[in-house]
C-alpha cells in the first residue's frame, strides 16, 4: 500500500471523517497482509480543527505557505545575529502575513464545509506564529501532518532575545561627610524612580499574566488533544476487536466447511471401496463361470469326436 498517499489524503479529510476512513485503511492493510502499513495507518492522530484548517491552507496554498516558512529562517537569523533592523522589517512582516493567511485558511474551512469561528481562527495564528520560531513544527506543517496546536511561545523557542549591554557606571562622587549622611533624605531605590518605571514593572506583570494564560490555555489544550487521542485509541481498539472475531467467525465458518467435506469425501470413499469389492467378487464368479462354460465346451467336443 501507498502509506505516504494515504496519510496525505487522510490528513484532507475533515475531522469528523478521519476516524472511520482510518481504520477503514487499517482493515484493508490487514486484509492485505501489509502489518506495517497497517502499524503506521493506525498510530495517526485525528488533528484538531484548527490544526486541519492549517494544514488545508499548507496543502492548498504551496507559495504562501513557502513565503511563511523562509520568513521564519529569516527572524531565526536575525535573532540568532542580533540584527535590529532585519528583526523589525521581518517583525512587521509577520504579523501582516500571519494574519492575512489565517483568514485564508478560515476561508478555505468555510469552502470546504466546515466553518470555523474567531477561537479557532485564533489558535491557527498561533500555529502559524509557532512555525517561525519551531523549524521541526513548520516542516511538519509544510507536510500537512500538524495534529495538534503546538505550545504557545513568547518571542522565538531555543532562541535567546537581543541583549543590551548595561551602560558604564559613572565616577562615584566623594562620599559626603558623616552629619550630612544623616541629614540627607533617603533617596529611592535606583531603577525605582518615576511614572517610566512603575510603567515597566506593569507591563512585565501583564507579559508575565498573557505567558502564564497561554501556558495554561495551551496545557487545556495537550489535555484536550490526549482525550481525544485515547478516545480515539479506543474506538480503534474496538474497530480491531470486531475485525478479529468477524475473521474468527470466518474461519470457524471455513473449518466447520472442511470438516464437512473431509466426512462427506470419506462417505464417497466408503462406498467406492464397496463397489470396489463387489466388482472383484462379480469378476471372481464370471471367470469362474467362463471356466465351467469352456470345460462344457471341451467335454462336448470330446464326446462329439468318439466313433
Amino acid at each position: 500500500m501507498d502509506v505516504e498517499r494515504i496519510i496525505e489524503e487522510l490528513y484532507r479529510l475533515n475531522p469528523g471523517e478521519f476516524v472511520a476512513a482510518r481504520d477503514a485503511y487499517v482493515a484493508e492493510a490487514r486484509k492485505a497482509g501489509d502489518a506495517s502499513a497497517a502499524k503506521a495507518i493506525a498510530a495517526l492522530r485525528r488533528p484538531t480543527r484548527a490544526t486541519w484548517a492549517a494544514n488545508l491552507l499548507a496543502h492548498e496554498r504551496r507559495e504562501e505557505a513557502g513565503q511563511l516558512v523562509e520568513l521564519g529562517r529569516t527572524l531565526r537569523e536575525a535573532h540568532r545575529t542580533l540584527d535590529a533592523p532585519r528583526l523589525r522589517a521581518a517583525g512587521h512582516q509577520r504579523h501582516q502575513l500571519v494574519a492575512a493567511l489565517a483568514r485564508e485558511a478560515a476561508g478555505l474551512a468555510r469552502a470546504a464545509g466546515l466553518p470555523i469561528g474567531d477561537t479557532v481562527v485564533h489558535e491557527v495564528e498561533q500555529i502559524l506564529h509557532t512555525l517561525l520560531a519551531d523549524p521541526e513544527v513548520a516542516e511538519r506543517w509544510s507536510h500537512g501532518r500538524l495534529t495538534a496546536v503546538p505550545e504557545a511561545v513568547v518571542g522565538f523557542m531555543g532562541v535567546p532575545a537581543p541583549s543590551v549591554p548595561s551602560p558604564p557606571s559613572p565616577t562615584p562622587p566623594p562620599a559626603p561627610s558623616r552629619r550630612a549622611r544623616k541629614e540627607a533624605p533617603v533617596p529611592p531605590e535606583a531603577g525605582e524612580r518615576g511614572p517610566d518605571r512603575a510603567q515597566e514593572r506593569r507591563r512585565e506583570r501583564l507579559e508575565r499574566a498573557r505567558t502564564a494564560a497561554a501556558q495554561a490555555d495551551a496545557e487545556v489544550r495537550r489535555r484536550e488533544e490526549g482525550l481525544r487521542e485515547a478516545r480515539d485509541g479506543e474506538r480503534a481498539a474496538e474497530a480491531a476487536a470486531t475485525e478479529a472475531a468477524e475473521r474468527v467467525r470466518a474461519l470457524e465458518r471455513e473449518l466447520h466447511e472442511a470438516h464437512r467435506a473431509e466426512r462427506a469425501s470419506r462417505t464417497v470413499l466408503t462406498e467406492a471401496a464397496s463397489a470396489a469389492k463387489e466388482a472383484e467378487r462379480a469378476a471372481r464368479e464370471a471367470r469362474r463361470a467362463a471356466e465351467r462354460a469352456a470345460r462344457s465346451v471341451g467335454n462336448l467336443e470330446t464326446r462329439d469326436e468318439e466313433p
